[in-house]
């Protein structure tokens, strides 16, 4: 089962940052994990000064990250006896700094509040869309004002075959980790865990075309009874090939007993909306869709789902990513 073993994060709001910091220290302690906590300030420009104190810029930067790290002091107090935290002030722009981080020193997980405290206004904008697309490792985005432990949550799973070889391969190791992560979440918050597949009939895509126009309904109906049962069977074939190749997972999705959902339709559309119908807590999902192709870093179905869902959400790359971002040089 996925384990995180150094664990990022990242405070944004004060007060508003308390869910991630709390759900951060509580899995760094079933993890037995490492835990950074970092805040990202803008980076204060060349020649900057304090008129009446007579700062240089550097002077300037020292005085502001003493401010910050005495703001921080307090949200990191309660947790002082539970486990140690390191902690960190950094300055520049968000998303390239916390990538940098995870680069500099292998965290294999990051977590924080959106970026936005409104969370629909707008989730997916700036540096957290950015962070999204390019961090090389999952990132759990928890929903303000979340309180208690997660009821429920979702791991939405594509097992579809319509891939090119190399992008059947990709996805299918995406959707084991997808599994993994969401069925070790769930034992550590005690949830109930749900697996999501939406399939597109493709009897359905060609009705109306002038060749289907002679197939009768009857036939019609069968033909996509039977391409529901082929997905289903594939959707239970990844579970059960999950089990067997580990035997954690064996042992946490036996014990979870995750209940399964085929939907027919877009996952843009059946997803969020399965998400909402169930009370999701949080969303586990992929959010790579295709590889080989630079600067494509993130599918536009991904993109349409997390626009429309309400709740926290764990959102993970495939093994074998490589972020564009590179770290600085420095003298």
């Amino acid at each position: 089962m996925q384990r995180f073993k150094n664990i990022l994060c990242v405070l944004e709001h004060g007060e508003v940052s308390k869910p991630a910091l709390e759900r951060a220290v509580e899995l760094a302690e079933s993890n037995q994990a490492d835990l950074t906590v970092i805040e990202v300030l803008p980076e204060v420009p060349i020649g900057a000064h304090v008129l009446d104190g007579g700062l240089d810029p550097e002077q300037l930067k020292a005085a502001i990250k003493s401010k910050h790290e005495q703001q921080m002091a307090p949200l990191l107090a309660p947790y002082d006896e539970r486990l140690p935290i390191d902690h960190k002030i950094l300055f520049g722009t968000s998303f390239l700094e916390v990538i940098r981080e995870v680069l500099r020193h292998e965290h294999d997980l990051v977590i924080k509040c959106p970026e936005s405290p409104g969370w629909l206004d707008r989730f997916l904008a700036g540096d957290d869309m950015h962070l999204l697309r390019k961090c090389p490792c999952p990132v759990w985005f928890i929903k303000p004002h979340a309180a208690g432990s997660f009821k429920r949550i979702l791991a939405a799973v594509d097992v579809d075959e319509f891939y090119a070889p190399q992008e059947m391969n990709t996805r299918r190791m995406l959707n084991v980790q997808i599994l993994e992560m969401a069925a070790s979440l769930a034992l550590s918050e005690s949830a109930d865990l749900h697996i999501v597949h939406a399939w597109t009939s493709m009897t359905e895509m060609v009705d109306g075309l002038a060749f289907s126009s002679d197939i009768p309904r009857e036939q019609q109906a069968a033909r996509i009874d039977k391409e529901r049962r082929h997905q289903q069977n594939l959707l239970d074939t990844m579970i059960e090939n999950t089990k067997n190749n580990n035997h954690d997972a064996r042992e946490a999705l036996d014990y979870l007993k995750p209940r399964t959902h085929l939907v027919k339709g877009s996952p843009r559309k059946e997803v969020p909306a399965l998400a909402d119908s169930l009370g999701v807590d949080c969303l586990v999902m992929g959010t790579v869709a295709r590889t080989g192709i630079r600067g494509f870093f993130m599918g536009n179905t991904a993109e349409t789902i997390l626009e429309q869902i309400d709740c926290s959400v764990l959102a993970i790359k495939p093994k074998g990513f490589v972020t564009p971002v590179a770290l600085e040089l420095r003298a």
